[in-house]
């Protein structure tokens, strides 16, 4: 499931591609049903909270955009193209798709770790995005869009401040692990920061909540605001700082972007205690006996 930089890294390209201008919708699906209600109108912002987008027509007209496990875009230069496969939703610049594609005309996400962002287009280069397998795409009134932020907890790609994260987690039983992955308290991380944040926090993903000093948890969430803009610039996420890399200069390898990350069963790099993975809260995760003894 894409995390919130990802998320950020979609509303700020869209935004500049389409922010403050008419944009022509379609579902050419069936299942997005309220095109005609957007389609043609000045699309005033582009919002990013979490794992929510809303792309912002108006007064009670969000698109409310959550892409789960499967959704992804497809962004394009020049003319559109053929509908192709379960395609949910198109928007696209009237003006924009009547000019020749530049080389790369679409480009449809490769899995993070292979995306360096080397080969995308230019924001100002989009003409259209095609939406496909999302959890949601459906129309908002603000009322629900405002209900929907109020069940969310801060967004470190936001500038909120973790108070309000901290007094819960502090009155938790739960286990740190468990209450890194609820959106409620920490907005847009997912299961990769879950286990980098908590590894480079050298804190036992099976520590009761409350037992977890609030130092602690200011240091994980600043090292958050840290680490998920610079993943903004592309896809993949790097943790791992230089001097504990097996290859301590030029370009991060994709086996060396994380501490314990899908890295089950071989050696940490800092102590080299074998990485473990268990289901928690419904995901694996990841995490260093050693670097995170309980």
């Amino acid at each position: 499931m894409p995390e919130g930089n990802e998320i950020h890294r979609w509303a700020m390209r869209h935004q500049e591609a389409f922010g403050q201008k008419p944009v022509r919708v379609d579902g050419p699906q069936g299942r997005f049903t309220d095109a005609d209600v957007i389609d043609g109108r000045r699309l005033e912002r582009v919002l990013a909270v979490g794992k929510h987008l809303g792309y912002d027509f108006g007064k009670d007209r969000i698109l409310h955009i959550h892409l789960g496990l499967q959704g992804d875009f497809t962004e394009g230069s020049g003319p559109l193209l053929p509908v192709k496969g379960a395609l949910r939703l198109r928007m696209w610049n009237a003006a924009a798709v009547r000019k020749p594609a530049v080389p790369g005309e679409s480009r449809r996400h490769a899995w993070y770790s292979e995306d360096d962002g080397t080969g995308n287009l230019e924001p100002e280069q989009i003409a259209w995005v095609e939406l496909r397998g999302p959890t949601d795409c459906s129309l908002y009134t603000q009322e629900k869009w405002d209900q929907l932020l109020e069940r969310l907890g801060p967004d470190p790609l936001n500038g909120d401040a973790p108070d309000r994260m901290i007094a819960r987690v502090q009155k938790s039983r739960k286990s740190i692990g468990e209450l890194l992955m609820d959106q409620k308290l920490f907005a847009g991380i997912g299961n990769i920061f879950r286990a980098e944040l908590l590894y480079r926090a050298k804190l036992s993903p099976f520590r009761p909540g409350r037992d977890v000093e609030e130092e602690t948890l200011r240091s994980i969430w600043k090292d958050a605001e840290e680490l998920m803009p610079a993943a903004m610039i592309d896809r993949r996420i790097v943790t791992t700082l230089p001097k504990h890399r097996p290859h301590k200069s030029g370009k991060v390898l994709k086996e060396e972007a994380h501490y314990v990350y899908r890295r089950q069963g071989l050696p940490c790099f800092v102590c080299g205690t074998i990485v473990k993975k268990q289901e928690v809260a419904g995901r694996n995760l990841f995490w260093c006996p050693r670097c995170q003894a309980e």
